[in-house]
């Protein structure tokens, strides 16, 4: 018999028996059972977890187990994506965007000078154009971005005087159109209140007018950031692509930095702590990339926090490495409070099968801002 024609028809043979040996027996469903079961074991008893819930009062501990449960609640990540990088990449592809109508004020149009913001239909009256974002000039030249929610339909707080404001500032080369930020104006636009985002906040101290404060995945450490980020993985998954979107940013006003900077050398930076050495730290004025770094480090200021902060970091964030996580400053103030999950990645926190409706971060800001309006005179 030919060679070709025999191995052919023992081919043919040996794929019908695996295919009725494996599936008509039973064993290959024995097996995906086994292996569902024992997958499930894990994630239940490995994945799910209760955060930990680090404060530095009783009283501030107190008030959120009881108006802010979920930060006592078992976290159940995606059980097909629980991992911290598969988070971090997956949620702004898979996460919905709700459709939010920023306030729209009306900016001028000068001869020869296109404004940033601006609507592409000009309005009624001639020369003006809507636009989202309101932007203030600030003295030394830059100027800050405020997108205004104003939720006039609110049914909980009908007058604007007294309706509750929640401020939402975005991370880095974040912007108003993150999926991230449009769920937390969703759920404010639910509870009633109103939102404004705006791209720099400043130091008050004692009088400032905000009454509480929430942090996501926030960076502690800026040294540790920036080594971690540069981990061959991290680097070619993260560090690389928000480094050219920080040159995309600042090469759109080439020409305002030409005089401070080596534009060409900026443009050249394969990592953040690169582009912050030729870039961000000559703008601010400081001499090294090292007093920049610990200037733009908060855990050292946390001691210092005087209002109720509730913190939220996942252990597995690359972009906040857990050994800089400042746990034992958050014991030492009454006012901080740090929830740490065991996954969620970088402002991921997906859970559900399908996760793209709210996350467990969505939950979380929820519950606090409610708890802060409603019951913060508690804690005073």
């Amino acid at each position: 018999m030919d060679l070709r024609m025999l191995s052919r028809e023992l081919s043919l043979y040996l794929e019908h028996q695996v295919r009725v040996g494996f599936f008509g027996s039973g064993v290959g469903l024995s097996l995906i059972l086994g292996f569902s079961v024992a997958y499930a074991c894990y994630y239940l008893s490995s994945i799910a977890k209760k955060p930990q819930l680090v404060t530095g009062g009783e009283s501030f501990s107190r008030f959120l187990q009881d108006h802010c449960p979920v930060v006592t609640e078992t976290y159940y990540p995606t059980v097909w994506c629980w991992e911290g990088r598969g988070q971090t990449l997956l949620r702004p592809f898979i996460t919905s965007k709700p459709p939010v109508q920023y306030r729209k004020k009306y900016v001028e149009q000068k001869e020869g000078i296109k404004m940033e913001g601006m609507s592409p239909a000009p309005s009624p009256a001639a020369g003006k154009y809507p636009s989202c974002s309101e932007l203030i000039k600030t003295a030394d030249g830059g100027q800050i971005s405020l997108d205004w929610f104003d939720n006039d339909n609110s049914t909980c707080y009908m007058d604007a005087s007294t309706r509750p404001t929640i401020l939402l500032l975005p991370g880095l080369t974040g912007t108003s159109k993150e999926s991230y930020i449009l769920h937390m104006i969703h759920l404010s636009e639910e509870l009633g209140y109103r939102m404004l985002l705006l791209n720099y906040l400043g130091k008050i101290g004692s009088k400032t007018p905000l009454m509480a404060a929430a942090t996501f995945s926030v960076g502690w450490n800026t040294f540790a950031c920036s080594e971690s980020l540069e981990k061959p993985l991290n680097w070619l998954l993260f560090n690389y692509y928000l480094t050219t979107c920080l040159q995309s940013s600042v090469n759109k006003h080439r020409h305002m930095f030409v005089k401070q900077v080596d534009m060409d050398h900026v443009m050249k930076a394969k990592s953040i702590r690169e582009f912050d050495k030729r870039f961000t730290s000559v703008m601010f004025g400081y001499q090294t990339i090292d007093d920049y770094y610990t200037d733009a480090s908060p855990s050292p200021r946390l001691k210092s926090v005087g209002i109720p902060v509730l913190c939220l970091n996942s252990v597995d964030d690359v972009f906040s490495p857990s050994h800089a996580i400042p746990i034992e400053t958050a014991k030492q103030n009454p006012n901080v409070a740090l929830v740490l999950t065991s996954y969620g990645g970088h402002i991921g926190f997906l859970e559900g099968i399908w996760p793209r409706q709210s996350t467990y971060m969505d939950r979380v800001f929820k519950q606090f801002v409610q708890a802060m309006v409603e019951h913060g005179h508690e804690l005073s």
